[in-house]
């Protein structure tokens, strides 16, 4: 017995047994789901088509997992221009297994156990590798936190003293004992106050050298003034006329 179902805009021939991949379901794995558009039943020769719907038709089904599908990729170009796109996108799919189908007078049922594999764990089987659960990690996690943090312990406040418990404590006696004797008290040793550090003298080496440049400058105005005088050289004395011959 056949059955031909619409769900997500699509329309599915199913048998008891299939297992039915289609748009994403609201559901945990496990959970049973039902069909009621039914277009169509059939067993052998025997055909029922619904005017849309057959009434009183329905496909029973049990949801396994809700993946994501193959990658489908969207490319855009326009030529001449530069442009070009490459995005991608995964859409969201329900995997049932169906177990029933009922109508027109008839049932046929799936006489199998449903098994909760998903299809991520059966690749990594058929590879050979270990399969971890999307949420054992994070699961894992928590654990390893919780047993890491220690029980906080809260401490019990101190209980207050009694008058007697306070006459009694040595402080207080010693104190008593004192005063009846008049014997001074010892005192505790005043602290001393740290010296104080002297603040580093400012270097005088760039005062003195401002002092000394003006009067190296004047020292050597002198000698420049005497330099001048002796490089001046005296005028040249005129040769006397030499006297004629009678």
């Amino acid at each position: 017995m056949y059955a031909v179902i619409k769900t997500g805009g699509k329309q599915y021939r199913v048998q008891p047994g299939d297992l039915l991949v289609v748009e994403k379901l609201d559901g945990e794995p496990g959970a049973k789901v039902a069909f009621g558009d039914v277009l169509m039943l059939g067993e052998g020769e025997a055909v029922t088509v619904g005017a849309p719907l057959v009434e009183g038709a329905s496909v029973s089904a049990t949801l396994i997992e809700t993946r994501k599908g193959e990658k489908v990729k969207i490319f855009k170009k326009i030529r001449r221009q530069g442009y070009r796109r490459t995005r991608g996108h995964r859409q969201f799919q329900s995997v049932l297994r169906v177990t029933a189908i009922a109508g027109a007078g008839q049932e046929a049922k799936w006489d199998g156990e449903v098994s909760l594999t998903t299809k991520a764990e059966l690749d990594a089987r058929a590879r050979g590798l270990a399969f971890v659960a999307p949420g054992a990690v994070e699961a894992k996690a928590d654990a390893k936190t919780a047993k890491a943090a220690p029980a906080k312990q809260t401490r019990a406040a101190p209980k207050a003293k009694t008058a007697e418990e306070v006459v009694a404590s040595p402080e207080v006696k010693d104190a008593m004992a004192a005063a009846e004797t008049n014997a001074p008290v010892a005192e505790a040793p005043a602290k001393k106050a740290p010296a104080k550090t002297a603040a580093p003298k400012k270097a005088a080496a760039p005062k003195a050298e401002a002092k000394a440049k003006p009067a190296a400058k004047k020292a050597a105005a002198p000698k420049a003034e005497a330099k001048a005088v002796t490089e001046k050289k005296p005028a040249a004395k005129k040769a006397p006329a030499a006297k004629k011959k009678d």
